[in-house]
């Protein structure tokens, strides 16, 4: 059952020069991205920096409004709603079953709150229970994370990176949420405790059926999350796919040139790493035909005019390449 669609968004951002401030462009940050999340699965949205991956969680969780589209939620077995077009006062109630993970541990929490406050600081602001029901409910969400009850009265700062995205964790699961949209939430921490921290939300997935959109650039950490993995170059999705599936065999040239920087322990599975030549597409500017098409080693002259579209190649498989059909690449086994 699906508990996330997102149809066709759009988010563009108005480029305005001059004395009176006219509109002479716009940047195209998320340019027509469409995916589904199902209940229980994992997403994970992956790029280069500036690909649009967080402007894209950052418009599901309405941090950000979307130009146009759609961003079907259904948490519960009411009819879903659509995120874009919600009037603000309705979304603290659908916000309730659908919480966010930071990159930054440091940063995303407060440090004159106590542990125990940030953690309870949702339940207050829904006016959840009584003062004793939220200390027990955070204590609770402390063991769940895997910290000690100590830590109820302490400061962040008390605390290493890894510990202090446990809280951030724990003060998104305060309210029971369905989806939990997870920004880089191990790309600040060091290779040891990042596997802690996935293997923690892999456990909380099993035990609680949470759902995950996990935007991320570490394909290795990828690799070991995902159900499915959706690849965004310049704003638009250029390839999904089951993750097996698209690190075995992908079918976009973009899709290869990542793969192709995994890290792989058995010397005899490394091959020659692909360096794209010229710079990521500019989404103030970008080329005719398809946006990878400058970069592309297989690139021909329908490329160079014509926008190709996500083409279905089975099994759940689509990728945004004309020649999808012709190119055999070499994935991760």
């Amino acid at each position: 059952m699906t508990l996330l669609e997102v149809k066709d968004l759009r988010k563009y951002y108005a480029i305005r020069r001059g004395l009176l401030q006219r509109r002479v462009g716009e940047v195209r940050a998320v340019d027509g991205v469409s995916f589904q999340i199902a209940r229980g699965e994992t997403l994970s949205l992956v790029g280069e920096s500036g690909c649009g991956k967080t402007t894209v969680s950052r418009c599901i969780m309405r941090a950000l409004d979307a130009t146009s589209g759609e961003i079907r939620f259904a948490p519960g077995d009411a009819p879903p709603v659509d995120l874009v077009t919600l009037p603000r006062s309705r979304l603290r109630s659908v916000r309730r079953h659908m919480q966010m993970i930071f990159q930054d541990p440091h940063a995303s929490l407060n440090p004159r709150m106590t542990v125990g406050d940030i953690i309870a600081e949702p339940l207050l602001v829904n006016n959840v229970g009584t003062a004793a029901d939220r200390r027990d409910r955070v204590l609770q969400l402390l063991e769940l994370v895997k910290l000690p009850r100590a830590a109820y009265s302490r400061f962040p700062h008390a605390f290493s990176g890894g510990q202090r995205q446990r809280v951030g964790i724990a003060r998104a699961l305060a309210l029971d949420p369905k989806l939990i949209v997870a920004d880089e939430p191990v790309s600040a921490l060091d290779v040891s405790v990042q596997a802690q921290i996935v293997n923690l939300l892999l456990e909380l997935q099993d035990r609680l059926g949470l759902s995950y959109l996990f935007v991320a650039h570490d394909l290795s950490v990828v690799k070991h999350m995902s159900d499915r993995v959706a690849v965004m170059y310049v704003g638009r999705i250029v390839e999904v796919a089951p993750t097996r599936r698209l690190f075995s065999k992908p079918r976009h040239p973009y899709t290869e040139a990542l793969l192709s920087a995994v890290p792989k322990p058995d010397p005899r599975l490394r091959s020659e790493r692909i360096v794209l030549q010229g710079e990521v597409a500019d989404p103030a500017d970008p080329p005719p035909g398809c946006a990878f098409h400058p970069r592309c080693p297989y690139a021909v002259d329908r490329c160079r005019v014509e926008v190709p579209e996500l083409i279905e190649t089975g099994d759940g498989h689509m990728a945004r390449c004309h020649r999808v059909q012709e190119l055999t690449l070499s994935g991760v086994g």
